[in-house]
C-alpha cells in the first residue's frame, strides 16, 4: 500500500484556503523542505516533482517527496522503508534522483557505508515508480582504493551516460570532480575518469563537492559547492562553471561564488536545477542564520536568472515562511506508525501500535541512550509531552522523551541525549553523552501513580525543562538545562521516545504530542 502523508508547509493554506497556488515557486516560501534536509536531490516525471534528501543515520533512509509546484511536498516513501541495505551499516548521504524516460524506471545513487571494507562508497538502487519499492543493486565499483560521494548523472551531446563524482575530502590531497562511464542499467562504471574541475579558487578552500550539470542551449552547466559544509566554521558557497563540452574544458565564473550567506540563510550548497516551463529552480540546503544548528540544514529553493552573457546567478529573498516549522504533532499509536517516526539505521526496533498505545521494547543501544524514535526538531521553540503507562510496562524498564544530539557538538561523533523518564521507582532527568549517564535530578515514583505525563519544553533552541504531573498539575523537576554543548552539527537535533532497561521488557506510550512555540 502507497504511504501517502501530507508534509505541509503552510499550515492555513490547508485549513482556511483549502489551496494554494504561487507564481514562482520557493523565495518567501522557503524553507519547502523544513527541518534536517540535507543534499537535496530533484527530478522531474511527467508534470510531478520528485525530491529527496541525505537521512544520515536515521531509517527509514531516503524520502521520496512529491510536488505539483514545487512549494508544497508530501511525504510519498522512502527508498529503504526497512531500513540499511545488507551492505551498508551508515552514512547515508546525498542522495540523487533520475529518472530514464526510455526505460521508464527511477534510479536513486546514494552514499553508503560498506561494512567489508569500512569505506564510504557510492551505491545504485531502482524503482518502476517513485513508491517502489526499490530494488538495491549495491556499490558501484569505482575503485578499490578510494572513497566515493556525491554522484550525479548526465548524458552527453551524443547522448553517452555518464557518472559525475568525486572522492571523499583527503587532507592535504586536492578535490577533484570526475565525470566516468556508466553502463544503462547503472550497475558498471567503466573507461578512464575524466577531471572535470578541483579546487583551484581562494574561495573554494580544500573541497569542490555537490556537483549538478545541466545542458542550456549553447552549455553545459556545472553548479558545485566549496568550503566546509558542516559544522560551527562552516563558510560553504556555491560556484559555477561552463563548458559547450561534458568533458571540458570547464571555465569557472569569474563572479564566483554565485550564491552566499544573506540576513536569513547561511552555509548554502549542494543541491539539484530543475525545470519548469522556461524557468530553472535550484533546490538546495541551508542553515539559518538564527538557531540553524539546531534545527540542521533545510530545503531551499531558489530561482536561478541570467547575465546578458549566459552566466546564472540568484536574487534571493531575506524572508521566509515560518508558519511551515510550526506544525503541531499529535500521536496515539492507535494505527500503524506513522512514516514521520525515524529510528537509527543501526537498530534493532521491535514495537507494536494499537488500542492501548505504543510498545517500544527497551534496550541498551544508541551509546546507551536506549531504543529510539525520533522526528526533526524544526522550530527553535517547543514542548513534547508524553503519558507513560506503567502499569502496562516492564518491571525494569523506564520510558519517555528526550532531545537527541552529538558528544561535543561532533558530526558523527557518539550520540548524546537529555531527557526525562519514568520508571517504576524513580522519575528521573538525565544527560547521556559518550556512552557514560548522569542523572540530573530524581524523584519517587510512587507519588504520580501508574498514569504518568512527561513533559520537556525547548528555549531558543538548547535550554530545556523538564516537568512531570499526575494529570492535575505539572511539577518542574529540572530548569534550564543547557543542550548548547550538544547539538549535532550537520543535521540538527532530533526530539524522541525513548525505552531503556532490559531487551525483553516493553515501555507502554499511550500518547505523544509536539506543541510549537
Amino acid at each position: 500500500m502507497k504511504i501517502r502523508v501530507r508534509f505541509l508547509w503552510f499550515f492555513c493554506c490547508a485549513v482556511m484556503l483549502q489551496a494554494c497556488s504561487f507564481e514562482k515557486p520557493g523565495g518567501t516560501f522557503n524553507p519547502v523542505l523544513p527541518g534536517d534536509s540535507p543534499n537535496p536531490s530533484v527530478a522531474k516525471i511527467g508534470d510531478t516533482y520528485y525530491a529527496s534528501a541525505t537521512s544520515n543515520e536515521w531509517s527509514p533512509l531516503f524520502p521520496i517527496y512529491q510536488s505539483d509546484d514545487l512549494n508544497n511536498w508530501e511525504l510519498l516513501s522512502y527508498v529503504f522503508p526497512g531500513g540499511a541495505p545488507d551492505w551498508a551499516h551508515q552514512n547515508f548521504f546525498a542522495p540523487e534522483l533520475s529518472y530514464d524516460e526510455k526505460q521508464k524506471k527511477l534510479y536513486v545513487y546514494y552514499t553508503g557505508r560498506d561494512k567489508s571494507t569500512g569505506k564510504i562508497t557510492i551505491a545504485v538502487a531502482s524503482a518502476d515508480t517513485p513508491e517502489g519499492p526499490f530494488t538495491d543493486h549495491g556499490p558501484l565499483m569505482i575503485s578499490e582504493n578510494i572513497e566515493t560521494i556525491d554522484a550525479f548523472e548526465i548524458r552527453d551531446r551524443d547522448n553517452k551516460l555518464y557518472l559525475i563524482w568525486k572522492e571523499v575530502y583527503s587532507p592535504g590531497q586536492p578535490s577533484i570532480i570526475y565525470a566516468q562511464p556508466i553502463s544503462e542499467d547503472r550497475k558498471k562504471v567503466y573507461g578512464k575518469k575524466q577531471e572535470l574541475i578541483r579546487n583551484d579558487q581562494e574561495w573554494e578552500g580544500e573541497i569542490v563537492e555537490g556537483p549538478c550539470i545541466f545542458l542550456r542551449d549553447d552549455y553545459f552547466y556545472l553548479l558545485y559547492s566549496g568550503g566546509n559544509c558542516c559544522d560551527i566554521t562552516c563558510d560553504y558557497e556555491i560556484g559555477v562553471a561552463r563548458s559547450k563540452n561534458l568533458l571540458g574544458s570547464w571555465e569557472k565564473y569569474e563572479a564566483n561564488p554565485i550564491m552566499t550567506d544573506n540576513e536569513t540563510w547561511k552555509c548554502p550548497g549542494t543541491g539539484d536545477v530543475v525545470e519548469q516551463g522556461n524557468d530553472y529552480y535550484l533546490l538546495f540546503h541551508s542553515y539559518k542564520t538564527v538557531g540553524g544548528d539546531y534545527v540542521g540544514r533545510e530545503g531551499l529553493l531558489e530561482e536561478l536568472h541570467w547575465t546578458d552573457d549566459d552566466w546564472p546567478y540568484f536574487e534571493r529573498t531575506t524572508e521566509m515562511t515560518l508558519e511551515n516549522n510550526r506544525i503541531d504533532y499529535f500521536d496515539d499509536f492507535s494505527k500503524a506508525l506513522e512514516p514521520y517516526w525515524q529510528w537509527r539505521a543501526t537498530q534493532k526496533l521491535s514495537y507494536a501500535t494499537g488500542e492501548n498505545g505504543l510498545m517500544l521494547a527497551a534496550s541498551a543501544e544508541n551509546d546507551l541512550l536506549g531504543s529510539l524514535l525520533a522526528q526533526p526538531v524544526k522550530s527553535m521553540n517547543f514542548e513534547v509531552t508524553a503519558t507513560i503507562d506503567l502499569s502496562m510496562s516492564g518491571p525494569d524498564v523506564k520510558g519517555g522523551i528526550l532531545l537527541i544530539g552529538a558528544t561535543n557538538n561532533g558530526f558523527g561523533a557518539p550520540m548524546a541525549g537529555l531527557g526525562i523518564t519514568a520508571g517504576h521507582d524513580l522519575i528521573e532527568v538525565w544527560i547521556t553523552s559518550g556512552q557514560e549517564k548522569n542523572v540530573y535530578e530524581a524523584v519517587p515514583a510512587d507519588r504520580y501513580g501508574d498514569l504518568v505525563k512527561l513533559r520537556m519544553r525547548v528555549k531558543n533552541g538548547d535550554l530545556l525543562q523538564f516537568s512531570v504531573s499526575d494529570g492535575s498539575r505539572w511539577n518542574i523537576i529540572a530548569d534550564s538545562v543547557d543542550a548548547s554543548g550538544y547539538v549535532p552539527w550537520g543535521m540538527g537535533f532530533r526530539w524522541g521516545l525513548v525505552s531503556k532497561g532490559e531487551t525483553n521488557e516493553f515501555v507502554n506510550i499511550r500518547s505523544v504530542e509536539l506543541i510549537n512555540r
